[in-house]
């Protein structure tokens, strides 16, 4: 086992240069965790690449290299810059396929395919270019497995040495477009694979085919993907692969997201303060328009208004508990139909209910810091954030057993968790929380065994390392 373990880590996007998503957060914070487990038995050089779109932000990018791909006739022309981040190597990748499209994702499947077929055989070549070789390649969703199969082809006809390589899947739904004919174009054959006829020439199955691992974003999911519901398709395949599948859970910037320092409170606490945390939930109200009523549940959702979220089943449980003294907040965007729906709640309950549909990082924390309780009925969860935060600010989350839901909350310990996707469901478990809640004795003992939870990147930091450690081929 080499005592450096050199990771070339592909995402599409990553903190703090470009963020759309969750993915922005998990690839701006684990490369660098992975590099802090370095030890004196072992050496984690991890090396982040990202695609250098136009919206990215980085500062003092230095050239490190200019080469070419072969595409078809024509070569394309790749130009390589460095920066360095909490002493990380960071390194884009530049080129007409990637400047075609301003933002990190479009609409426009052939803009993608060609702009993430090109960055992740760019990506391939980067190493010769800085004089420099992975052990291991870690790509993450369909934007960048294309690099996996790109590596595993190359071996089998050129005989390259073997580089280990992982995928994780942060939503498998999203496997990208046909790439049949781009690849093609760079050279690279279709292999005969056991895939279902349609996955064949798709970005992300063609990827995971070709790992060595598959890392799914918690346990919970990982069992999922096995499931015809979850699976997308892929559960035979997968199923065929369940000895290299695993379930790591996402991590928490717990730096970021601590409500002890965050200069968006208004108050700000800790698990050994507690009590100051009701100032926050008055400022909230007040800055909603709610009345300030210390002793009545203010819920919350802080959710992209969309389907897999089940905001929907939020709004129907809502409207069955009118009976009950409650108030809500939702702050989200997304689907129109569900935005509609919000503001016709709203419009419904005007004294209890208050929604924002717009991105609101800073009301998002005060949400958490102020809120009672935070829903997330989602249909499916492969990992789940704002649980973890929401717990980490106090704030009592009620999930369903879905994902990294249930992998992250212990139901009357830390939270409370529901299994049918129903708002009969949802509004059971609301119910339980609505009498521990009348306990504010039992009720704090909640919020301060949610406070507590170690969410921190170093425990699954660690168990990438193990990974990394079990595929690599002495």
């Amino acid at each position: 086992m080499p005592k450096t373990i050199n990771v070339l880590f592909l995402a599409a996007e990553a903190e703090p240069f470009v963020k759309v998503g969750g993915l922005g957060d998990v690839a701006g914070s684990l490369p660098y965790a992975l590099r802090s487990l370095s030890n004196e038995d072992v050496t984690l050089d991890v090396r982040l690449v990202l695609p250098y779109h136009p919206v990215v932000k980085a500062d003092n990018l230095k050239p490190v290299g200019i080469f070419s791909l072969k595409r078809g006739d024509a070569e394309i022309q790749v130009e390589a810059f460095e920066t360095v981040l909490k002493g990380m190597p960071v390194y884009f990748i530049n080129g007409d396929p990637i400047q075609a499209n301003g933002s990190v994702y479009s609409s426009n499947s052939k803009l993608d395919s060609e702009k993430y077929a090109f960055f992740s055989l760019a990506a391939l070549e980067l190493p010769r270019q800085i004089n420099w070789l992975p052990d291991v390649i870690h790509g993450n969703d369909w934007h960048t497995a294309l690099s996996v199969y790109g590596s595993l082809t190359k071996r089998w006809e050129e005989g390259a040495r073997h580089v280990a390589s992982v995928i994780t899947v942060h939503n498998l739904p999203f496997m990208g477009p046909d790439v049949s004919t781009i690849l093609e174009s760079y050279g690279l054959k279709l292999a005969q694979t056991d895939l279902p006829d349609w996955a064949r020439v798709m970005p992300m199955p063609l990827g995971l085919w070709a790992s060595d691992a598959i890392v799914a974003v918690s346990p919970t999911y990982a069992s999922e993907l096995l499931q015809p519901e979850y699976g997308c398709g892929l559960n035979e395949f997968l199923q065929s692969r369940r000895e290299t599948l695993h379930g790591i859970i996402n991590g928490l910037d717990e730096t970021s997201f601590n409500p002890a320092e965050d200069a968006a409170l208004g108050v700000n606490f800790d698990i050994t303060s507690l009590e100051k945390r009701a100032i926050n939930k008055g400022l909230l109200q007040e800055r909603l328009g709610l009345a300030r009523e210390s002793d009545t549940p203010l819920l919350a959702m802080v959710s992209r208004m969309d389907v897999q979220k089940g905001v929907d089943l939020a709004f129907t449980a809502l409207k069955s508990m009118k009976k009950l003294n409650w108030q809500a907040v939702i702050l989200g965007t997304g689907d129109p139909k569900l935005e509609e729906a919000a503001l016709n709640l709203q419009a419904s309950y005007p004294d209890r209910v208050k929604v924002q549909t717009r991105y609101d990082a800073g009301l998002a924390r005060q949400i958490y810091a102020g809120a009672d309780m935070l829903l997330m009925p989602s249909r499916y969860e492969p990992c789940g954030l704002s649980q973890m935060i929401a717990m980490h600010y106090g704030c009592v989350p009620i999930v369903r057993a879905a994902g990294g839901l249930n992998d992250t909350v212990v139901h009357g310990k830390t939270g409370f968790i529901f299994e049918k996707i129903h708002h009969m469901s949802l509004m059971g478990a609301i119910k339980t929380a609505f009498k521990i809640y009348g306990d504010k004795e039992k009720w704090q003992a909640m919020q301060r065994s949610g406070m507590a939870q170690d969410f921190s990147w170093k425990n699954s930091a660690k168990k990438y390392l193990e990974l990394y450690q079990s595929i690599i081929k002495p």
